[in-house]
């Protein structure tokens, strides 16, 4: 394993951060090595939203359930699917405009969060911290007025940058055999791996050195998923020209 790799698997979400800044030049390399992610067909369909106002980050803090470290953070970058950029140039080049394909909006969703896990890996890599914020999907219509979002571009998630204030324990991730199949989806292997699973998660949960607590992945999983279906997303991004056809 390669340093490269072993920092990757040191990955923790930090939410405390020390008053440091972080330079300009670092944060325009940090997004540069973003940019360098695989992009769909090279349309590079996402832009980022610096929020340094702190009003502002207060309000999209109150978005996202109150989170302290969006207001705390050196740095709240939002980040976007942005097809607005690719409407123009379609309409320029004469191909007409986007009109809201399914698959043209899972394109700019898959590069965006692929740029931001490299800005992400690359700030780690220097000694820096950070969590994606994906409670601004609360209130979506709320945060692009705020941040003034033209049509075809809808905010994806928030991230905190800065420098740690805090040690963690990483998370034990799912074991490989898991999540790698061998030919096919081996569906009949889930409850027991689940229950494994359940079970290392439990003694990570009370072991660990700060909110420590009885729980198992089943418990927190479903209880995250189910009580996050935001159900005005669908009609959110239809109104701003995604997932028409």
């Amino acid at each position: 394993m390669n340093a490269v790799m072993q920092a990757m698997r040191n990955h923790r979400s930090i939410r405390k951060f020390t008053p440091e800044p972080i330079a300009p030049e670092t944060l325009q390399a940090l997004i540069r090595s973003g940019q360098a992610a695989p992009s769909s067909s090279f349309i590079q369909a996402y832009s980022v939203i610096r929020v340094s106002n702190p009003e502002h980050r207060a309000r999209i803090s109150e978005v996202a359930g109150g989170q302290p470290w969006i207001r705390e953070a050196a740095e709240f970058l939002v980040y976007c699917a942005d097809l607005y950029r690719i409407n123009y140039l379609c309409e320029q080049q004469g191909m007409g405009t986007l009109t809201g394909r399914t698959e043209h909006f899972l394109a700019a969703s898959v590069d965006v969060a692929l740029m931001a896990q490299n800005v992400l890996l690359a700030a780690e890599s220097i000694g820096l911290g950070g969590v994606f914020i994906g409670g601004i999907r609360n209130d979506p219509a709320r945060v692009s007025e705020l941040l003034e979002l033209p049509e075809r571009v809808y905010p994806v998630f928030g991230m905190c940058l800065g420098h740690p204030a805090q040690e963690i324990e990483v998370k034990p991730r799912l074991p490989v055999e898991v999540i790698l199949h061998e030919g096919r989806y081996q569906q009949e292997r889930v409850p027991a791996q689940v229950a494994a699973y359940d079970a290392a998660m439990a003694d990570y949960y009370q072991a660990r050195s700060s909110n420590r607590k009885l729980s198992d992945w089943s418990a927190q999983t479903a209880a995250a998923i189910q009580k996050k279906q935001r159900e005005h997303m669908l009609s959110f991004l239809q109104a701003r020209g995604f997932l028409k056809c």
